[in-house]
């Protein structure tokens, strides 16, 4: 791997879980890191905020650039975008980790919810790569990464939770489309996924604390996502990665080291057999 120095990566969700620890990762190769949230001051029950992750980039080797963001807001997300180019000399690749979830069925799903999931997982998604791609383009191995999963249409992965399984798998879909419409133009469009749960405040919010237990921690995706973005863009594009996957191809066998409990079952996240 050549490695991220220098280079310009845009993060969407970047103030805590596995947007902070994809920063904070790629910061240590002393990479230019566009920190994006919604958090801009700190909040009573959440930890992080863009001007926090901006300071620990920093210290870890990094350059930053922190910006509030609300990814539904197609003019809000252009200029970010030409503020990220403008600072740092361009882009050079866009992990869209921002998310909303709600594993709810039809009923018990409100509207307002429903919205919200399709806003930020599916046009948050749209909205990011389209104002990053005209600087993508002119970037070095440029690459677009989707926090989403492998596209299973088992009936299964959509009884509990249909709405939240159709905004995931909206955002898998703009990997398979993109993949195909900007490989010819050098850019790489993969999605990333994890084998098991990951410890963030979704799983904590959304599952009982055994599963959290049962849990990796973030820095798993974290270091998949790092050897994606050093992948050559023109060859390594339209995957469905799998964190673990990644990892065993680059040689990685101790994987004790990335669980909350290390020596104990581990709970298969959602979307994989």
């Amino acid at each position: 791997m050549s490695g991220l120095k220098g280079k310009t990566i845009f993060i969407t969700g970047a103030t805590r879980g596995i947007g902070r620890e994809i920063a904070l990762r790629c910061a240590r190769d002393g990479a230019n890191i566009v920190v994006t949230g919604k958090t801009n001051a700190p909040h009573p029950r959440l930890s992080g905020t863009v001007h926090s992750v901006a300071a620990e980039i920093e210290a870890a080797g990094g350059r930053a650039l922190a910006l509030q963001l609300d990814v539904r807001d197609a003019d809000t997300v252009a200029t970010a975008a030409k503020r990220a180019a403008d600072s740092f000399g361009g882009i050079d690749a866009l992990v869209n980790n921002a998310s909303a979830i709600s594993l709810a069925g039809t009923l018990e799903t409100p509207v307002k919810r429903f919205d919200l999931m399709f806003a930020v997982n599916v046009r948050g998604t749209f909205l990011c790569s389209q104002a990053c791609v005209p600087y993508l383009v002119k970037g070095s191995n440029p690459h677009i990464l989707n926090l989403s999963p492998p596209l299973n249409m088992q009936a299964r992965w959509f009884r509990d939770h249909v709405a939240y399984t159709m905004a995931k798998y909206g955002m898998s879909m703009c990997t398979l489309g993109m993949a195909a419409e900007f490989g010819p133009r050098g850019i790489a469009v993969n999605s990333l996924w994890p084998r098991t749960t990951i410890a963030t405040a979704a799983i904590e919010v959304n599952f009982p604390d055994a599963i959290l237990r049962a849990s990796r921690k973030p820095a798993i995706m974290a270091d998949a996502a790092y050897v994606i973005l050093n992948r050559n863009s023109r060859s390594a594009t339209g995957n469905f990665y799998i964190d673990e996957a990644v990892l065993r191809e680059e040689g990685v066998t101790d994987f004790d080291q990335y669980a909350v409990t290390p020596g104990s079952g581990l709970y298969t996240d959602l979307f994989l057999d």
